[in-house]
């Protein structure tokens, strides 16, 4: 059978991470291997498929900008264009991950597999991560089945939705989702998908520049003027609220006028899983807040953003079907 070919995106991160020593997890510099290193680390990549590899950026997710967002979309949005490549693997500091790849979700409109993964120890380490999540990432990104599902995140042997996808833990174990974002695994070269993403993706125009969206944590006894702070100059703010997005009543009155002022209001939740059920808690529909669904805040921002750019009608459609 002939190999896939497969284009292979390094931006930097941990997974290229180099320490003064193999026992230092710590301190280390992100970003300072170049992809062909972090290739040659990882023997029988090449019975996987042919990779197309090349060195986008070289950052630190944590550095990682709404710029960058928008041209690695337009590569990948190119390279998948071209029918000689069958998919593409991205590798991704883990920080910011979870945001990349929802962008990428929403706004690269090839079906064929997409695949980020990434690494909690540098390249450097004992018992480095990077290689096998390198390994899985590329053995999913040619595999038929991982077509027509959007982003996909390959890490610590699970393979998950970009949708809902957090950072969860600091250890090589970083990653979760909720019932719904967890998708199959991966042990070897074998690939096995248990479920499949229903919502929209890849639908969404690339635009020039992203709409400043603010994000808020509500906690006990926050005062109305940090909500009044976090709105300023902004677009939209996503209000992470308690339980189901449960809101105070000043905290209400407060969002309520700032809806008034033309600003955009999501209603999302501190908890890391759960649905925020439009017009439960709160009268959502009489004050013109957009419900996150179940949506982690910074994910629900992205999707503000995207959809503010595109000048999207009804916001609270578009998050119901993405």
């Amino acid at each position: 059978m002939t190999k896939r070919r497969i284009a292979l995106i390094a931006t930097g991160g941990t997974i290229a991470g180099s320490a003064a020593s193999s026992s230092q997890t710590l301190g280390y510099q992100a970003a300072a291997l170049q992809v062909e290193h972090l290739l040659a680390a990882v023997p029988g990549l090449d019975a996987l498929a042919d990779l197309q590899a090349e060195q986008l950026f070289a950052i630190d997710s944590a550095h990682i900008t709404a710029a960058h967002w928008l041209q690695l979309s337009a590569r990948l949005n190119a390279v998948l264009a071209d029918p000689a490549i069958d998919g593409a693997v991205v590798l991704h500091g883990t920080d910011t991950l979870e945001e990349t790849a929802w962008f990428l979700h929403l706004t690269v409109r090839s079906d064929k597999p997409l695949v980020l993964t990434g690494a909690m120890r540098p390249a450097t380490a004992l018992s480095a991560d990077g290689p096998m999540n390198l390994y899985h990432a590329v053995a999913t990104a040619a595999h038929p089945a991982s077509a027509g599902l959007g982003a996909l995140v390959v890490f610590g042997d699970s393979l998950y939705s970009a949708r809902g996808l957090q950072k969860r833990d600091s250890t090589p174990a970083a990653f979760d989702a909720d019932q719904y974002g967890r998708l199959g695994l991966v042990k070897g070269s074998h690939v096995h998908l248990y479920q499949r993403p229903v919502r929209a993706h890849g639908d969404l125009p690339l635009p020039p520049t992203l709409p400043p969206v603010h994000i808020l944590h509500a906690y006990a006894d926050l005062p109305v003027t940090q909500i009044e702070a976090a709105a300023q100059g902004a677009a939209g703010l996503v209000f992470a609220g308690l339980g189901n997005g449960n809101l105070r009543p000043d905290w209400l009155a407060c969002l309520a006028r700032l809806h008034r002022q033309g600003i955009h209001i999501v209603r999302s939740s501190r908890v890391p899983n759960g649905t925020v059920i439009r017009d439960g808690e709160v009268a959502d529909s009489q004050h013109g807040f957009v419900s996150g669904d179940n949506l982690p805040p910074p994910q629900a921002r992205i999707l503000l953003q995207l959809a503010l750019a595109a000048g999207e009608p009804d916001l609270q459609g578009c998050f119901d079907r993405h």
